[in-house]
């Protein structure tokens, strides 16, 4: 059956090329891993360059198989060209099942680190962004595709080009439009705090940014506030003065006090930073004789001065954040 496989591959037979592409795709990884030897990857990748759906989409299954737990084929794949016929097929693709499988290619692509500088050079991350952000394609074809760039953005060099090309206004326009609960936030999100290590005002400059975090921290998943919180953090302690109001009169002490409470361990640790930069630190140092009360009503009483009113069901937060303050 293998050496059917190859040469009916080898072969330039369409209709023979299809049918060992999907037996290719049904055989064990051993036997994948073998065949990959035996220069089957150029036919697979003309058959990417065919005007038919069905020829796509099975080279598309095969070619995946092939790349999946394979470095050595992720590179050999990419190196045979595969990434700008992928991006014709994001370009010109109307069936939704082959953009899903390209966007799936190309994470498994971008996993590998020898693939990431050849990958970033073409008009990949561009492309990328500019598709994430429409309603066409499906919530799992966003979310790979939010991973490819954040599996991208691992390099330093390459976030300048993340940003360059919008990510920042696209990301937050889709952690907006989604379930922030959602997987998809999770992945934005994430990917959002990476490009705020790098450039805090990359993100603060959009306007209505601090709202959907904001938003995010309030209602999203445990992952989702992290990585909400993670950027407020970033974004005050780039530009405290400019920041501090703004982010105060979004409305986030609620929901941040709440994660300082029962998020996951880094979520409380940047909440709690984070509090204490919204108002003046100083002013906080606990000392023997203070009561935990007196330390509440000094919050309660900066929080009004910022026009920020916290209802009195978040007090017991507020006295839980104290507490863990003090120790």
């Amino acid at each position: 059956m293998e050496e059917i496989v190859v040469e009916s591959l080898l072969s330039g037979n369409r209709e023979a090329q299809i049918e060992a592409a999907i037996e290719l795709s049904n055989l064990s990884r051993k036997q994948r891993q073998k065949l990959a030897e035996r220069e089957i990857i150029s036919p697979l990748l003309s058959m990417l360059q065919s005007q038919d759906c069905l020829t796509t989409e099975v080279a598309l299954s095969a070619l995946l198989s092939l790349a999946f737990g394979s470095e050595r084929n992720k590179v050999r794949i990419v190196k045979s060209g595969a990434v700008p016929m992928l991006l014709e097929i994001l370009q010109s693709e109307t069936k939704m099942v082959v953009l899903e499988l390209a966007m799936a290619f190309l994470l498994i692509l971008s996993s590998c680190n020898k693939n990431k500088v050849k990958m970033a050079s073409t008009r990949l991350i561009q492309l990328l962004v500019g598709l994430i952000g429409l309603d066409r394609l499906t919530v799992q074809a966003k979310v790979d595709g939010i991973a490819t760039l954040q599996n991208l953005s691992t390099l330093h060099q390459i976030v300048p080009l993340v940003i360059a090309s919008g990510a920042p206004y696209a990301l937050l326009q889709v952690i907006n439009c989604c379930e922030k609960s959602s997987e998809l936030a999770d992945k934005a999100v994430a990917l959002l705090e990476n490009i705020t290590s790098h450039s805090p005002e990359s993100v603060s400059s959009i306007g209505g940014a601090i709202r959907v975090l904001v938003e995010a921290i309030e209602e999203g998943s445990a992952q989702c506030k992290e990585h909400a919180v993670g950027i407020l953090l970033g974004v005050c302690n780039n530009d405290r003065e400019t920041n501090r109001g703004m982010i105060l009169r979004e409305g986030v002490m609620p929901g941040l006090l709440q994660v300082s409470v029962d998020g996951t361990r880094r979520a409380k640790e940047m909440a709690r930073e984070l509090l204490l930069l919204l108002r003046d630190c100083s002013g906080y140092v606990i000392k023997n004789k203070q009561s935990k009360i007196e330390i509440v009503e000094q919050i309660m009483r900066e929080i009004d001065q910022e026009g920020e009113r916290i209802p009195g069901t978040m007090l017991k937060l507020v006295e839980e954040m104290i507490s863990k303050l003090s120790t």
